[in-house]
């Protein structure tokens, strides 16, 4: 009997073979006769019993050997992605730094003797020139006071004039030696008080003039009032806390900015000069950001740098003055200065041909039959789209540039290597 094409077969007393054909070229023969022979003297019932367990084992075993064996599956084509050489090149990024704005000069309006603020001249905000009167102090008691000294140096004066008189009448006497000299000395140290008293009194009435101009108090310089925090009626004093008001002359601004000890040793050694004067001669102009994030229309120029680091942020404050006609910019003012550091034979890399993962940024290099490997590289800093590597490669690596989100360690590819993408990279 045959089993072929994987067909049931049961099993019939008598059979004495069984063929098993699996879908090929030979024929593998099953005797059943030695079989049931070889159970010897078994009686008949208990040998046809274990005959069809023998023949079932045997038709399982040819249904499995005849179903369609599973086809291996076909390993994918190695993804094409595009691949660039990594060259050094010359960049420039630019670094922000906050910083603040100040008027190149910052008054503080404080009054210079006690009274009561009898006029306001001025608005908040408004436009002073230098000169120009902003308070007035009640000026009685110190027109009183100069009218006091003035009476005190007349009568200094009226006692000169007594003092000389009397050394005119001895003179003559002590000559004729009517009287001893003593008389006449003591005329003469008399007139020399009566000669001091005179100076102490204009010595007073100068100070009365001076307290009664500080009754009206003007602006130092041309510039921008600020606010107002003392109003007409209160009583001010030079010793207040506060300031009457705040005059800032903002024609220029300076803008102060700190740099940390790495960044401020990247910043100068790009620059020539022996000294930091003359590095300074050489500094290129620098943006200022506004709090908007835009770009204030004039550069600026760096034109200080402060002697000493700070013992506490380990940080040095650099200056930068801004031209400011229009008045745009006011003191207080917060911003950002953009400094650009020029990196040379940097190593370019865009930003889209790397991933970052744990505050770790890498890229695929191709290594050895086309597989790539995963390199963890060092950011110097960004310009535009592309990041200015420092560690992590050499010039002459290759790097996948695009699809390699789902890329893994070890994965082989085609490369795609294209003129154009290469320069991207130069």
């Amino acid at each position: 009997m045959t089993i072929n094409d994987c067909d049931p077969y049961h099993f019939i007393n008598g059979v004495n073979k069984i063929n098993i054909n699996k879908h090929s070229d030979t024929t593998d023969t099953i005797y059943i006769g030695g079989a049931y022979a070889a159970l010897g003297s078994i009686n008949n019932q208990s040998k046809t019993t274990i005959m069809k367990i023998i023949l079932s084992a045997i038709i399982a075993i040819a249904l499995f050997s005849c179903a369609p064996k599973p086809q291996t599956a076909q390993a994918p084509p190695a993804p094409s992605l595009p691949v660039a050489v990594i060259r050094p090149g010359t960049d420039t990024t630019y670094q922000e730094y906050p910083a603040s704005i100040e008027g190149v000069v910052n008054v503080e309006v404080r009054p210079q003797v006690s009274g009561s603020l009898d006029k306001v001249f001025v608005d908040e905000g408004a436009f002073v020139r230098a000169g120009q009167p902003l308070f007035k102090i009640n000026e009685q008691p110190f027109r009183a006071a100069l009218n006091n000294a003035l009476a005190s140096q007349h009568a200094a004066e009226g006692a000169l004039a007594n003092a000389q008189l009397e050394i005119d009448k001895l003179t003559p006497l002590v000559q004729n030696k009517v009287i001893s000299d003593y008389q006449l000395k003591a005329a003469k140290a008399a007139y020399d008080i009566a000669k001091a008293n005179i100076e102490q009194a204009k010595a007073n009435v100068a100070t009365a003039k001076i307290n009664l101009s500080y009754t009206l108090i003007s602006a130092p310089v041309s510039g921008y009032i600020g606010r107002l925090l003392k109003k007409q009626g209160s009583l001010v004093s030079p010793t207040d806390v506060q300031e009457l008001t705040q005059l800032s002359d903002v024609h220029d601004v300076h803008v102060y900015f700190s740099l940390s000890e790495k960044d401020f040793v990247d910043f100068k050694e790009q620059y020539p000069g022996a000294t930091l004067g003359d590095k300074l001669q050489h500094l290129p102009p620098v943006n200022l950001l506004l709090s908007d994030n835009t770009t204030y229309a004039k550069s600026g120029k760096i034109d200080m740098i402060d002697g000493q680091f700070d013992k506490t942020t380990a940080a040095i404050t650099i200056r930068a003055s801004f031209a400011n006609p229009d008045g745009l910019l006011r003191a207080g003012n917060t911003g950002k200065v953009r400094l650009g550091l020029q990196h040379k034979d940097a190593l370019i890399v865009p930003e889209s041909a790397t991933i970052e993962m744990q505050d770790k940024v890498f890229v695929f290099a191709l290594a050895d039959s086309n597989k790539v490997k995963k390199v963890p590289i060092g950011i110097a800093g960004k310009s535009g789209t592309n990041y200015l590597v420092n560690r992590g490669l050499k010039a002459g690596d290759q790097i996948v540039l695009s699809g390699i989100d789902h890329l893994q360690e070890g994965t082989v590819i085609q490369p795609q290597k294209t003129a154009e993408k290469v320069a991207a990279l130069q």
